[in-house]
């Protein structure tokens, strides 16, 4: 039997209510800084955020992929943050491997945990004078970072805000919205006629985002329509 490449979905409709979630974090950041303008230090130029390591959901990826292609044309600028995001993704696999073979040494898991929160890549979408190339289409996470977020019941807070601790603060819960995040996923996997059933449970870093290509092949489209003339 011969195989067909399919050409993907057009997922501009998921990606319209990702766009719906991230204005949801803009208005959380939003609520937060007019309520305690002189905690969230945030400011045009400040990168502090823009070094931490974080992953990305299916529909995330996808969307600041296509993001990232139309932006940036064939040439030479799309080439040099290609470039930037090939360094970061080699030194953000080498730290999450040496943090997995912390964890199956028997390290305990919340220091693995918190010696990952300290390492720091820069981002390849940070580009001159510490400004972020995509600031429009960035993540989810980059949305809520200088208010107080809460991850699996723990609190979290930027270290140049001024928020103090053991005080309480309206609360950006980012497990809630990673939960969001995966069922959209899941339903623009569905979208995209994936032929992987866990495909929307994969995260990535920013930099593996940028260099892959989510064409038909990336969601196994092809493999789907197989099975169904087998």
């Amino acid at each position: 039997m011969i195989r067909r490449m399919t050409a993907p979905a057009d997922p501009r409709p998921v990606f319209e209510r990702y766009e719906t979630l991230a204005r949801d974090a803009d208005a959380v950041f939003v609520r937060v800084k007019s309520e305690f303008s002189g905690c969230v230090t945030c400011h045009e130029g400040c990168s502090d955020c823009c070094h931490a390591l974080f992953d990305l959901t299916l529909v995330e990826a996808a969307y600041l992929n296509g993001a990232f292609l139309r932006a940036f044309p064939p040439g030479a600028a799309r080439s040099a943050v290609l470039e930037r995001a090939y360094a970061a993704d080699r030194q953000a696999h080498a730290f999450k491997r040496k943090a997995f073979k912390a964890s199956q040494a028997g390290q305990d898991v919340d220091a693995v945990l918190e010696d990952m929160a300290k390492r720091r890549v820069r981002c390849p979408l940070l580009g001159d004078g510490e400004r972020c190339v995509l600031y429009e289409q960035r993540p989810v996470t980059c949305r809520v970072y200088g208010v107080p977020t809460a991850i699996a019941g723990k609190g979290h807070v930027c270290g140049k805000s001024a928020f103090e601790r053991g005080r309480p603060y309206p609360t950006a819960n980012l497990d809630r919205m990673h939960e969001k995040l995966l069922a959209l996923s899941r339903d623009f996997a569905s979208h995209m006629q994936s032929g992987f059933s866990d495909i929307h449970t994969v995260l990535v870093p920013v930099s593996m985002a940028l260099i892959t290509a989510y064409d038909a092949a990336y969601y196994g489209a092809d493999r789907k329509g197989a099975r169904k003339n087998d």
